[in-house]
């Protein structure tokens, strides 16, 4: 991304491969995009990974865990989340700076004003305050207003139960372009909506139409039911995570599993 477009992302390289298709298309581009050193650079369903081994070893070890003496909690030794040091700074006027996700409001000038973007700013007794940017680069602004406007197909699809728009919204998006055609992505909605729908009420009367056009085998497309992903790694056991107990023990205890490392 610094190459072609001349910035640089502070974004990991998995996390910065969600908005641009170019290095997630072919399965064998993407090993070359990304590594193994960390779950978060690259790797296919990295977060559900290390997400699950987490729950799961926290479940066989949890009786280990409340053997040990409870954390205490201080000024001293607080986290590094945001939260706690945004509240001192309202409270006591002590000025916190930091990058914050807020509504655009014109802080970028060539974004829509109701996106959430993430920008520096700080905090005092009078609120998050938000120095203007200006306008991003347009090759920049164009990546972030494609997903943008993806976001917002998605979120008026949602409230309206409309499966048309939610359609057009996941042809739009990305990563889905990049590997699926048109009819691909009408019949990939479709099994979502049928596999959602318990969750998803708003489109009860979509997911039946969808269920009786997923009825007729014979107009069905060929799928890979048992394909992966190009870099999927594999999930590792209970057993597999005791052989390094403490390894599993840090990323069952950590929220941030951006730390950790394989």
């Amino acid at each position: 991304m610094l190459r072609r477009f001349g910035y640089l992302s502070t974004e990991s390289n998995g996390h910065l491969s969600e908005y641009v298709p170019w290095y997630r298309s072919r399965p064998e581009d993407i090993k070359h995009w990304s590594g193994t050193d960390m779950w978060i650079h690259g790797e296919t369903g990295g977060y559900l990974r290390i997400c699950t081994e987490g729950q799961n070893w926290f479940k066989h070890d949890f009786p280990n865990w409340m053997k040990e003496e409870p954390e205490v909690f201080s000024a001293e030794n607080r986290s590094e989340e945001h939260g706690s040091w945004i509240l001192e700074a309202l409270e006591t006027g002590r000025i916190y700076r930091g990058h914050f996700n807020v509504r655009n409001n014109g802080v970028i000038s060539n974004l829509p004003k109701d996106a959430i973007i993430e920008a520096p700013g700080y905090v005092d007794r009078n609120g998050i305050n938000m120095p203007r940017v200006g306008d991003l680069p347009l090759g920049c602004a164009a990546v972030c207003n494609q997903s943008i406007s993806v976001q917002r197909m998605g979120m008026e699809a949602a409230v309206h139960g409309d499966d048309q728009l939610l359609r057009q919204a996941m042809l739009l998006d990305p990563l889905t372009g990049a590997v699926c055609n048109s009819e691909e992505v009408w019949q990939m909605v479709d099994e979502l909506l049928v596999a959602l729908e318990p969750w998803m009420p708003q489109y009860q009367q979509a997911a039946a139409r969808a269920r009786e056009r997923l009825a007729d085998r014979d107009q069905l497309l060929p799928t890979r039911e048992n394909y992966q992903g190009a870099f999927r790694l594999h999930t590792k056991t209970v057993a597999e995570q005791a052989e390094n107990r403490k390894e599993a023990s840090a990323n069952a205890g950590e929220s941030d599993k951006g730390k950790l490392t394989n």
